[in-house]
């Protein structure tokens, strides 16, 4: 039986979405055409979309009334590495495609950016709109309204959110994602994590730090840390729309290819159904067992935003208060760095996302029900996937091991779930829990130490002058003032600052990574300081409570004395690097808690 807070949070999310969802599945129903998408072409719209095709696939393509097309939407790029390994999946998916009496096409490319290089650097400004970006871009790639299916390749943190979102703008075309998997493991998330730390310090130099990050990233396929990458392939599993266990296979091996075939066998049987669209299936029951996914195994707090972002785009509603009550019921299974030492491929070895599946289900943790993308009840997610001779097997999921360091069951979970919502009188902000030390106080009453900039932050730590408790605040980060960007780099320097034996903390209204997680983080704080958030009057000494056991953030400042505090006013910003391009959207976006999006606003 299902538990009574997840079937409450389901249908709140109904109620108060019913409007949205009803004009959002209409769009669907005007947008659906059989028996193919291409048997309403005229004959010159036609040639055109098959002009280029191989003379057997033309062959095919002609038969309007028979042969699925399936559009091809991919993130290829050569530089980054989870990307890399899809530069061969388009001749490797139209092969499979015409072995099952079909074709396909590459109906598009969309940017993937990696904010892995972006830390730090004026790019990172870009890296949360490249998420609404990359929808736009998906829209337009499906636009030539040809194709009865679509395989959505992209793995990393904007690019699988972007991606869905644009499927959804195509709700009524069939869907499945296909991910490219993980590099193998190098130098450990813990020992990378020091150097980083040790050269903050000065203790290592340039060279020290180099070589490191070159053992951790080494290869092609996804870092292995579970950052927000990585939570997206979780996310699409809890979710139906990518096939069971597929997600952390390595990208060169047999499986992945058997598995990549397989998404093609499958999607084109779905082409040939009716009501198979990926919004016509994306239900709220999907959604919620999204949000449990992502608490019961500590994952990206970026996932705050893009959850909200991806249901608003399907008609569904969410606000952070359904994280907050699902979190009070959902335990944390899961210790993968940065909340604990594993890496993917270790999850994956204890049979992972199906593994977690499994004892959610088992406990009414999950909705067993849902309709998934590939055609299959959502109870076949706990199947794990191995190599047959000619094509892939699965098995069932091993129970999670309660002594597990790495995954345990239901019945013993390392603690309570990974993410928190705070509120208070500075508005509401989302504090990441599971990664943080067992040793710190839950709660914390400490001075605010105000900067402007991440590098205004680590001036500070290097002059030596960060020699007391404080919480660090960073107001002018969120997405109306530049585009939200992730924080990451003050990571090693409050980090250092922690291991000294301060109390430390973040506040701030922008991003952190989906790696962090070791001091205490109040982010994403809404209404942002640009938007007249109290945020914006905090000055050096003011007294801040955090409180991750009963949700609590106050600024206890007197009232009177808040009044006469001018507002918040953004310093001069520079428009280099492709910035000024995205001004619209940072005067449009919305906050934070409704998926800080520049698309989303004129949805019914």
């Amino acid at each position: 039986m299902t538990h009574p807070v997840v079937l409450k949070i389901a249908q709140k999310i109904r109620d108060r979405s019913q409007g949205s969802r009803d004009a959002y599945l209409q769009e669907c129903a005007l947008g659906a055409t059989r028996p193919t998408s291409r048997a309403h072409l005229g004959c010159t719209n036609l040639a055109h979309s098959y002009a280029a095709a191989k003379p057997d696939e033309k062959i095919l393509l002609r038969h309007t009334e028979i042969t699925p097309n399936l559009g091809i939407v991919t993130a290829y790029n050569d530089m980054l590495s989870a990307h890399q390994p899809y530069g061969h999946y388009p001749d490797l998916l139209k092969s499979a495609a015409l072995e099952f009496g079909a074709t396909a096409q590459v109906a598009g490319g969309v940017p993937a950016m990696c904010d892995g290089v972006t830390q730090g650097q004026p790019g990172m400004e870009l890296s949360l709109f490249s998420r609404d970006t990359i929808a736009l871009s998906t829209a337009i790639a499906l636009s030539h309204h040809v194709f009865d299916g679509a395989l959505y390749l992209g793995i990393c943190d904007k690019i699988v959110p972007g991606l869905l979102m644009g499927a959804l703008s195509f709700g009524f075309l069939p869907g499945l994602f296909v991910p490219s998997g993980p590099m193998h493991s190098g130098l450990s998330n813990e020992e990378k994590a020091r150097v980083r730390v040790a050269y903050e310090e000065g203790k290592v130099g340039h060279e020290t730090l180099l070589q490191s990050e070159e053992a951790s990233y080494h290869s092609s396929g996804t870092c292995t840390f579970y950052g927000t990458a990585n939570s997206n392939q979780m996310l699409l599993e809890m979710m139906g729309l990518q096939l069971p266990g597929s997600s952390f296979v390595a990208p060169h091996s047999e499986l992945r290819q058997q598995l990549n075939r397989e998404a093609v066998r499958i999607l084109v049987e779905q082409s040939r159904k009716s009501g198979t669209g990926i919004g016509e299936l994306l239900e709220a029951e999907n959604i919620v067992n999204a949000m449990i996914g992502l608490l019961t195994t500590g994952g990206s707090t970026n996932h705050t935003l893009h959850i909200p972002a991806i249901a608003r785009t399907a008609g569904w509603i969410l606000d952070w208060n359904d994280f907050a009550e699902l979190s009070d019921v959902i335990p944390l299974l899961a210790r993968l760095y940065p909340n604990g030492a594993a890496d993917v491929n270790h999850y994956h070895q204890q049979d992972g996302t199906p593994a977690v599946i499994k004892t959610l289900l088992q406990h009414g943790l999950l909705f067993p029900e849902i309709r998934t993308a590939y055609g299959l009840p959502f109870t076949n997610a706990t199947h794990f996937p191995e190599p047959g001779d000619k094509a892939v097997t699965w098995r069932e999921a091993r129970q999670p091991n309660p002594e597990s360091t790495l995954l345990r069951p239901v019945e013993k979970p390392f603690s309570a779930s990974g993410l928190r919502l705070l509120s208070g009188n500075l508005g509401r902000a989302i504090i990441k829990v599971s990664a943080l030390p067992t040793h710190l106080p839950q709660t914390m009453q400490l001075p605010a130490r105000v900067f402007h900039s991440q590098e205004e932050l680590q001036a500070a730590f290097k002059a030596g002058e960060l020699i007391q408790d404080f919480i660090a605040v960073l107001p002018g980060q969120g997405p109306s003032a530049n585009g939200m960007p992730e924080l990451h780099k003050l990571t090693p320097a409050l980090t250092s600052l922690q291991n000294q034996g301060l109390q430390v903390a973040l506040l701030t209204d922008g991003r952190m990574s989906g790696a962090s997680g070791k001091f205490p983080a109040a982010i994403h704080v809404t209404p942002e300081a640009i938007r007249g958030g109290l945020i914006g009057k905090i000055r050096d000494d003011d007294l801040i409570e955090l409180d991750w056991k009963t949700g609590r953030m106050e600024l206890h400042v007197a009232a009177a004395e808040l009044a006469q505090r001018a507002d918040y006013v953004l310093p001069p910003q520079t428009n280099t690097l492709g910035r000024r391009l995205f001004a619209s959207a940072r005067a449009t976006v919305t906050a934070a808690d409704q998926g800080a999006s520049f698309i989303l606003r004129e949805l019914p």
